[in-house]
């Protein structure tokens, strides 16, 4: 698993292989191809997929959602990297190496 502490916006992350996307209409699923397993979306974690499978970067995510949703960046920032762990747990989105 792994620590919270070790997700930050300075965090790149990308799509692990096996992972489908469909969006549809303003919400999306995720198929984990070889467990079978699927998540639903909803509009902001569907935009947040997007910027993430577009640019790997969580910092340009959290920016484009600063501008995109009126919300406190403290919250968004939490809100993001609680997003993203779960997505890593679920084995959806790997973390990238920093060095």
């Amino acid at each position: 698993m792994i620590s919270a502490k070790a997700i930050t916006l300075a965090t790149r992350v990308s799509v692990c292989p096996g992972v489908m996307f469909r969006e549809l209409e303003e919400e999306a699923i995720l198929l984990e191809l070889e467990t079978g397993r699927y998540f639903g979306l909803d509009e902001v974690g569907t935009r947040i997929w997007s910027l993430i499978a577009d640019d790997g970067s969580l910092e340009t995510a959290f920016e484009a959602l600063l501008e995109a949703y009126a919300v406190a960046p403290e919250e968004l920032e939490q809100d993001l990297l609680r997003f993203v762990q779960t997505l890593a747990e679920q084995g959806l989105v790997q973390i990238e190496d920093a060095s």
